[in-house]
């Protein structure tokens, strides 16, 4: 077998594999996000056009690479619809795997074919076949001058999604902020208690603000109802409780293919003296915690600028957790 009858074949192969390991041990490399492209966007279109079609006669060139750009847009979502009815999902290696079979299954298929053909497509790019593919010579100066503004705009083209791709827009901004029972799970939640009885939760934070951030937590016990004849909310208690604290954590990327691992978290005890049904809550607040007005005598803040806080949280203005909690006597 002559190498050269296939290299555009073999080419596809070898770099589909060397995509493979880039993938896991160049991840952010620039080759890696240049192979990415071409790996979706020509390759599976490429072989199987090939497939088809492998004898000279039956496609010109231009056609041929027009229909490798479009069958590669219609196979991989194709392929990813296949993936999303199985047990692994839609997901970076699934999808590396399939694709990688799929190129090298029909790159082999393609070189059987080309081999038994009785006048093979070989690509082989030189200048005096760009000029008869474009017809250059016998073409109008009005040809030639939009032939150029045409290849110009394609290059132009490639170039800015090869840019918009190796210079990704950072993703959407945003902290996780989560309470759990003591058993580090979302169950369990010390909602029913005696009066002056210790209830815990776990509170947990996520950066994925692409900065650092210093985050300030603070717990309160309030009771407030709903009014139905003016629809607002009535605060009626609204008391600090110990265990205010501030952390300041580095951003960490979303991960979507491992598993879900905390950041930080720290347990929260608590205890509520007095019988009722009360809420706490858990606000949560970036770079810079809000002042308080004076304490009250009573300690009761419902009556002071401090319930905006509360009023935020429920309008969702201010990152919030609440906890129901029935006291009993």
């Amino acid at each position: 077998m002559n190498p050269k009858k296939y290299w555009d074949l073999l080419t596809i192969i070898v770099l589909s594999i060397i995509l493979d390991v880039l993938i896991f041990y160049a991840p952010d490399s620039l080759l890696r996000k240049f192979l990415g492209l071409t790996f979706v966007l020509f390759f599976p279109g490429y072989v199987f056009i090939t497939a088809l079609f492998p004898n000279r006669p039956e496609l010109d060139n231009l056609e041929r690479l027009a229909l490798s750009f479009g069958l590669s847009i219609a196979i991989v979502p194709l392929i990813g619809l296949g993936l999303n009815y199985t047990p692994w999902g839609i997901r970076l290696i699934p999808i590396l795997v399939s694709l990688t079979i799929f190129n090298i299954a029909f790159a082999t298929i393609a070189i059987y074919r080309r081999a038994k053909a009785f006048e093979p497509w070989v690509p082989w790019i030189t200048l005096e076949r760009i000029k008869d593919e474009l017809e250059w010579e016998s073409s109008s100066r009005l040809d030639k001058a939009l032939t150029v503004i045409l290849i110009i705009a394609i290059i132009t083209s490639i170039g800015t999604l090869g840019y918009v791709v190796t210079h990704p827009k950072p993703g959407e901004a945003f902290t996780e902020f989560y309470i759990l029972g003591p058993d580090g799970i979302a169950d369990n939640y010390p909602t029913e208690l005696k009066a002056g009885q210790n209830g815990t939760v776990i509170i947990g934070i996520v950066n994925h603000e692409h900065r650092n951030v210093t985050y300030y937590v603070q717990i309160w016990q309030v009771n407030l109802t709903w009014d139905n004849r003016t629809n607002t909310t009535v605060i009626h208690e609204m008391y600090p409780m110990p265990g205010w604290f501030n952390v300041t954590l580095p951003s960490i990327p979303v991960n979507i293919e491992g598993n879900w691992t905390p950041q930080f978290e720290t347990n929260y005890t608590f205890s509520i003296d007095k019988p009722g049904r009360w809420q706490v809550w858990f606000l949560l607040f970036k770079d810079d915690e809000p002042e308080l007005p004076p304490a009250p005598a009573d300690g009761n803040y419902a009556e002071t600028e401090a319930r905006n806080l509360i009023l935020e949280a429920i309008n969702g203005t201010v990152q919030s957790l609440k906890l129901n909690v029935d006291v009993k006597p």
